[in-house]
């Protein structure tokens, strides 16, 4: 190999995106409001879209 050549690797590249919605749930306490907020989503009941899109973050994995 020459001086001003570099060995090629291979790379894993973690790609995250982040969707994020604000859901109002009445409940008795925080842990509560959490729970029905999951089962929410679970149920399909509250779905993020495209336009729900803040973020995205490239992890280099190992």
């Amino acid at each position: 190999m020459k001086k001003d050549e570099k060995a090629v690797q291979k790379f894993q590249i973690e790609i995250v995106e982040t969707l994020s919605n604000i859901v109002e749930v009445v409940a008795e306490d925080k842990q509560d409001a959490l729970i029905k907020a999951q089962e929410m989503y679970r149920n399909e009941e509250v779905v993020l879209y495209p336009d729900d899109f803040i973020d995205t973050k490239f992890n280099i994995v190992g």
